[in-house]
């Protein structure tokens, strides 16, 4: 069984996945497991897999993943795209994010004998790109069938420092937002017949940059604005500015709104002359901590790994913000993610074999 994990993982690792393509993947996996009802969902490009099985009355347990991986960049010691062992490792890119994970769901699904219910698989060749038309449009369409699942089971690579140490039960959001202040490009030499916009906002900027939001809790930081990028003039010493442009992002805990971020900078820019534009690219979201998925789950690590996992929501966006938006109870545990999106990504076989039987733990005892 083991040798076949590392096989189909291997293989999977060997085929050229990059934002939108599968790479094969999807079809490959399709056959490899028959008795599961496959269906595709695909739209501009992107490919999505929804394999199902109904073994009984009970609830429906979905778990996800993403088969697509980043560029590989230069300066590999290895071909990105050949799986390489070495020293008990699997180098090549997506090893990582998420490929190893997608095996762990994959053999789970094909060595599992009964379920307690309904399970399903999806996965998506757009969650590294602008996820669009991936896992979200699969649960729209779910949605409207009335097929949403109660629970959730994702193998990102959430672990820090040592396999097991991280359990993810929410993520934060991202709010993205851009300030132009407006003023009247002018010689210095005659400030008074210009409007600079940088010596307007300069008393204000301290009130923007950093401020957090809400003081953040055992499951999230606080949420603080960080500006990200600040540009006015024309890169000479002798022309005052026509605008001050500022780019920011927040990300925000459940206690952060986009309308709470939206209000403080406006009240910011009271008496300006300014326009403001924020967006929500993802929402925050919480999985209770005593669900059904987050304690199988937080005991098969416990039970595997022999170590007590941290329930966070720190890191980047996911696809479980997707589940989340839609009510679905959702955790995420995977493989040690030091080197997601680096030259020379690898792996270990041992955290590739631990992953498979943390996930077999938890669909069997569900």
């Amino acid at each position: 069984m083991d040798n076949q994990l590392i096989k189909i993982f291997k293989d999977i690792v060997s085929m050229r996945s990059v934002t939108p393509n599968d790479g094969g993947i999807l079809k490959y996996i399709e056959n490899y497991l028959p008795e599961y009802e496959a269906e595709y969902f695909n739209k501009n490009g992107i490919s999505n897999l929804f394999l199902k099985k109904r073994f009984s009355d009970g609830e429906h347990l979905c778990l996800a993943g993403h088969i697509d991986i980043v560029p590989a960049g230069d300066n590999w010691k290895t071909d990105p795209f050949t799986a390489i062992e070495e020293d008990g490792y699997i180098y090549g890119r997506g090893t990582q994010d998420m490929k190893g994970g997608v095996i762990a769901l994959v053999e789970t699904m094909k060595n599992l004998q009964d379920f307690n219910g309904t399970l399903s698989l999806l996965l998506t060749s757009d969650e590294e790109g602008e996820a669009e038309f991936g896992t979200i449009m699969v649960l729209n369409e779910l949605k409207k069938r009335g097929e949403l699942p109660n629970y959730s089971l994702i193998t990102e690579p959430t672990c820090e420092t040592i396999m097991g140490d991280t359990v993810k039960v929410g993520r934060r959001g991202s709010i993205n937002g851009t300030l132009i202040i407006q003023g009247k490009q002018g010689h210095v030499a005659y400030p008074k017949k210009s409007i600079n916009p940088i010596h307007l906002f300069s008393d204000r900027l301290e009130k923007l940059a950093g401020h957090k939001f809400d003081d953040g809790d055992q499951f999230f930081d606080s949420s603080q604005l960080i500006v990200t990028d600040i540009r006015g003039g024309l890169e000479v010493t002798n022309v005052t500015p026509d605008h001050l442009k500022i780019m920011f992002n927040i990300r925000n805990s459940t206690a952060t709104t986009l309308v709470d971020v939206k209000n403080y900078v406006q009240n910011i820019c009271l008496g300006l002359d300014f326009t403001l534009k924020v967006s929500q690219s993802s929402k925050a979201f919480l999985t209770d901590k005593n669900s059904k998925i987050v304690q199988l789950l937080k005991e098969a690590v416990s039970d595997i790994c022999n170590i007590e996992p941290s329930l966070t929501t720190g890191g980047g966006t996911s696809d479980a913000r997707f589940m989340g938006e839609f009510g679905i109870k959702v955790a995420e545990f995977g493989v040690i993610n030091d080197r997601i999106h680096s030259i020379n990504e690898r792996t270990s076989i041992d955290e590739v074999k631990k992953l498979y039987k943390v996930c077999k733990q938890v669909v069997e005892s569900f």
